[in-house]
């Protein structure tokens, strides 16, 4: 079996910001959507953990882009497992034109959960270890962009506080790893959009929130072009709340 799989996409016109370009929320979809049929179809789907209990987790995402794919476009996500851990496993997609040439690229990191205890599993023992068996090196399929990056937050201001609703749940009960996305670019004017480009965007996933929590960010300039976020649930007057995710967003 390849242990690099391609999957199409296609840019439909309620997929494009104001600017005709993709939303970041949408191509994080495609981006998730590749990494599950790639995962399904080795036996490591949703559906076939399920049954024993377990579950993926995405704990933190990076993406970085030389040009948003426009409206009407085609393109295609390649998608592999660059190694495996104990605990975590690195998954690498690269974002292609139709004649090849790269949109941009993005790294993953994900664990493997036990349903009931909502601990991590050990990757390497769980199946006797069969996701060893498609590992591809960086040596084999290059990943150019940078690894994931750390977040020092010194006094971040707090910039907003939201509930969340029905829409922003998934199958698994919590909010969506894509809703945390969109509600952090929503924190950005929109000259931002208009005017400059979105390179690059990091997010560490922390803990969950679910339904009826609210979310409060703060925002932390890093420079004129970088911002650093931090998204906290359970916040009070007297309570400074728990870390949900951490995010990075860079403008040029």
């Amino acid at each position: 079996m390849r242990k690099i799989d391609s999957y199409p996409f296609y840019v439909e016109p309620f997929h494009v910001d104001l600017t005709g370009r993709m939303f970041l929320g949408i191509l994080g979809n495609h981006l998730l959507n590749a990494a599950g049929r790639h995962s399904q179809s080795r036996g490591w789907g949703i559906g076939a953990l399920n049954e024993t209990r377990h579950t993926w987790v995405l704990s933190r995402l990076s993406i970085e882009l030389e040009e948003m794919p426009r409206q009407y476009e085609q393109g295609t996500i390649e998608t592999w497992v660059e190694s495996v851990m104990k605990l975590f496993t690195n998954r690498n997609f690269a974002i292609l034109r139709q004649d090849g040439t790269p949109y941009g690229y993005a790294r993953s990191v994900w664990a493997m959960i036990d349903m009931e205890t909502r601990r991590p599993s050990d990757l390497l023992t769980l199946y006797d270890g069969d996701i060893l068996n498609y590992v591809v090196s960086e040596e084999e399929n290059h990943c150019p962009i940078a690894g994931h990056g750390r977040f020092r937050f010194r006094e971040p201001q707090l910039v907003r506080t939201i509930p969340t609703y029905y829409s922003d749940v998934d199958i698994n009960g919590h909010i969506n790893s894509i809703k945390y996305i969109e509600h952090i670019l929503d924190l950005f004017p929109i000259e931002c959009f208009r005017d400059q480009r979105l390179q690059r965007f990091e997010i560490a996933y922390k803990a969950e929130s679910y339904l009826g929590d609210s979310l409060s960010f703060y925002t932390q300039e890093v420079d004129a072009n970088e911002t650093d976020i931090e998204v906290r649930k359970g916040v009070t007057d007297t309570s400074e709340g728990e870390v949900v995710c951490q995010a990075k967003v860079r403008f040029i």
